[in-house]
């Protein structure tokens, strides 16, 4: 059984740039109609391409199971899907963990999220300064909810 358990974050500064390893550039896009269940994606992450079976059980912690599917099936599929999310994907290092930073591109610009994953639910680490607001488990920073409500929909008072 594939388990992730995951914090987010949001950004409050570009303090990680200096701490980048890779890039890689990521278009992804939902197969899904509701949260509720499982969630079928699609992603290309530098045409290599994974159809994702995930599942939420508690705030960190998913079922995430992966599977690489052909290049020409996986461009197929991406190629009708009608809300992608398009996205940079920066991995860095700090403290001996590896997180990511995700930069959103079109309907969900300027959007930036950090995340990280853990080892058990209650790991300790430290959390990097250039971090803001805790956002695990909040449902409407998902990207599968980013695809439905993006990003520069919201009223940005209220988030």
């Amino acid at each position: 059984m594939c388990i992730e358990i995951e914090r987010r974050f949001l950004i409050k500064n570009n303090d990680w740039e200096k701490l980048i390893s890779h890039k890689t550039n990521i278009i992804q896009g939902y197969l899904s109609s509701y949260s509720e269940n499982w969630i079928v994606r699609i992603r290309s992450e530098d045409n290599l391409f994974k159809l994702t079976l995930k599942k939420h059980i508690k705030k960190s912690k998913n079922f995430e199971f992966e599977y690489d599917i052909p290049k020409k099936e996986g461009e197929m599929i991406i190629s009708e899907i009608k809300n992608p999310i398009i996205k940079e994907r920066f991995y860095l290092s700090f403290k001996g963990k590896e997180w990511i930073i995700d930069r959103f591109k079109g309907k969900n610009f300027p959007l930036e999220i950090a995340e990280v994953e853990l080892k058990t639910i209650d790991e300790q680490i430290n959390l990097p300064s250039f971090l803001s607001t805790e956002i695990t488990g909040l449902k409407k920073f998902s990207n599968f909810e980013l695809s439905n409500k993006p990003f520069s929909r919201w009223d940005k008072k209220i988030y």
